[in-house]
């Protein structure tokens, strides 16, 4: 009997503290995020691409002789001038066949020179009949093979200055020289062996692929003049930025990718640009008037597609879908969805619900 009085008392005590407990509303913090405003701007028409720097004209030297490598007239990585004499080849076998070539044109002259007077004279004689026409003819082939043999000699001391003038190898373009593939003392091949390699950086191309779909768009902005081209160059702790010009086009769409190749002429007076080097191309199509522009940062991606996260001025978080544009740089056009002046939250969207509070840092 004490025990269920013991329970009784319980229970109720149990039933007057739930009673006498009310529900405390709970109050939700205020989400800080740091915003940006919405504005009104003028936009550039963009495309951008991978670009690969090219040289502009690239030239492989060779000997146009063989013999012996004997001096190397610069140091690996000069820069070197049109003209300038880079190689010399061992020209002693190349004088030998020109002094040889010049005696032989001597020997022959001088036999012309005495077949000439001896025609001469036959020429008087035939006239008198004192000797066979015969005779005469004999005395004129042997002057004329001779002509033709001194024509010859000329022919040969020409092709040997020419073989000993090849000897000397110079620059054929102004540009930067590369490294060298074979060093003085090697015996080289005529036309076969590549002796070191000159790129001209000054100006340089850029080479670069867009999607097909874009040509229609070049094409118009070329017609209207030249089509603005920048190239960026990013380093670990700066960037690099260059202005060119868009001067070629490929005559065809490549089918494999669906891609058109494009290249652009740089100044490089600075040669900062170098062949090889992969940088950002930006193409400059026209200015859109007016945009709506916000940080890209503001953009979300959910599963209706992209929205922003607006802030009403009771300083409460609205989702809202928007149609973004053209994107440049960390800025975005904003097509439909949000209007100038209107605030979006740039930094912490995460911890965003509709309707919570927001806190504005700065």
């Amino acid at each position: 009997m004490n025990t269920m009085k013991i329970i009784s008392l319980i229970f109720c005590f149990f039933l007057l503290f739930s009673c006498s407990k009310s529900p405390k509303q709970k109050h939700m913090p205020s989400v800080p995020v740091i915003v940006s405003q919405a504005i009104i701007k003028d936009v550039p028409v963009q495309i951008t691409a991978i670009g690969n720097v090219e040289a502009y004209s690239s030239v492989t030297i060779k000997s146009r002789v063989e013999g012996q490598l004997i001096k190397a007239n610069f140091k690996e990585g000069d820069e070197v001038h049109k003209g300038q004499l880079l190689f010399v080849v061992d020209p002693k076998p190349f004088e030998e066949a020109v002094r040889q070539a010049e005696a032989n044109l001597l020997r022959d002259k001088a036999q012309l020179e005495f077949a000439r007077a001896d025609l001469e004279r036959y020429d008087e004689l035939v006239k008198e009949e004192l000797v066979s026409r015969q005779q005469y003819e004999k005395i004129r082939t042997t002057y004329e093979s001779l002509k033709a043999t001194v024509k010859a000699d000329q022919a040969i001391l020409e092709n040997a200055r020419l073989q000993l003038n090849y000897c000397y190898i110079y620059s054929p373009i102004d540009g930067k020289i590369g490294s060298l593939l074979v060093h003085p003392g090697n015996m080289i091949k005529a036309n076969d062996t590549q002796i070191a390699i000159i790129n001209q950086i000054v100006p340089i191309f850029v080479r670069f692929s867009v999607p097909e779909q874009e040509l229609l768009r070049i094409r118009k902005a070329m017609s209207q003049g030249l089509l603005k081209t920048e190239v960026v160059v990013k380093g670990t702790d700066t960037s690099y930025t260059a202005q060119g010009k868009v001067v070629f086009i490929d005559n065809a769409v490549d089918v494999a990718t669906g891609t058109v190749k494009l290249k652009a002429e740089f100044a490089n007076k600075d040669k900062m640009l170098w062949p090889g080097q992969f940088v950002n191309v930006v193409l400059t199509l026209g200015v859109k008037k007016n945009a709506v522009v916000i940080p890209y940062r503001a953009l979300q991606t959910g599963q209706k597609g992209q929205y922003v996260w607006v802030v009403k001025e009771d300083k409460t978080a609205e989702i809202r879908e928007v149609t973004p544009g053209l994107r440049f740089g960390d800025d975005v056009v904003i097509e439909k969805g949000l209007n100038a002046g209107e605030i979006v939250v740039v930094d912490g969207q995460l911890r965003l619900t509709p309707g919570v509070k927001v806190e504005i840092k700065k």
